[in-house]
């Protein structure tokens, strides 16, 4: 598609938060949460003429390697909010992606998340084929703290096992990055989720699942910290880090 004359370097998309993305509390879902962010990102990269449809005239697609959340507090149902756009970087297969959300003038979220361009035919990453110049890059960040190590490499107990199913798939065919956080989520005592626990999160994707798939989800609890894995075959596949109050 060719670049939409609404197209800016910095997009603001106004959402109002519905019953279905939120937990019983009333507040959104943490998975929600990143879904809305990940819509806003495809929905820029679409005015932008790089969307998933222009990049697979020459079979690429984004998919996210990391993403970093930090929470001052979730919006609940009803509430109306504006998420913030805008590339940090992009070069060759790489790019970082700055996101925000607001209710009123007040941020709420910051998110930083960083895609690699994939050939959906090798399943390996590859130059970015569309022109991407006319996106002006801003160095300004979202998060107050940048990406971590997240250390998946220690001893973890296993916290539940998954087959993947198709309702985790995707549209590049593999399991959606929001469905890992979700099998995690599941595994962790209610109350951290009900009482907004969690300060900040960090996702780092290794490998890509693939249609019945069996995985271990394993985890380990230190002090203000959950760390969580997802292996194959007792490789890593996925890791995640629960920041808490």
């Amino acid at each position: 598609m060719p670049i939409s004359t609404n197209f800016t370097s910095i997009l603001y998309e106004e959402k109002e938060i519905n019953f279905l993305q939120c937990y019983p509390n009333g507040y959104l879902k943490y998975t929600d949460l990143c879904n809305i962010l990940q819509l806003t990102a495809a929905r820029h990269a679409e005015l932008g003429g790089i969307s998933f449809s222009d990049m697979q005239e020459f079979h690429q697609a984004w998919v996210l390697s990391r993403m970093r959340v930090e929470i001052k507090r979730l919006p609940k149902w009803r509430d109306v909010i504006t998420i913030k756009t805008w590339i940090n970087s992009l070069e060759n297969s790489r790019s970082t992606r700055c996101l925000e959300m607001y209710i009123g003038d007040e941020k709420i979220v910051g998110c930083e998340t960083f895609w690699a361009v994939f050939n959906t035919t090798t399943r390996r990453p590859k130059n970015l084929a569309l022109p991407h110049e006319h996106f002006q890059k801003f160095p300004e960040r979202a998060t107050n703290e940048t990406f971590s190590k997240i250390d998946f490499q220690r001893e973890m107990n296993l916290a539940g096992k998954h087959i993947v199913k198709l309702s985790d798939l995707d549209i590049v065919n593999h399991a959606n990055s929001v469905k890992y956080l979700e099998w995690c989520l599941d595994c962790i005592e209610m109350n951290i989720v009900k009482n907004q626990t969690i300060i900040s999160f960090e996702m780092n994707y290794l490998k890509e699942l693939s249609l019945y798939d069996v995985v271990d989800i394993v985890s380990q609890e230190k002090d203000n910290q959950v760390t969580f894995a997802i292996r194959k075959e007792e490789k890593t596949c996925f890791a995640l880090q629960l920041n808490l109050k």
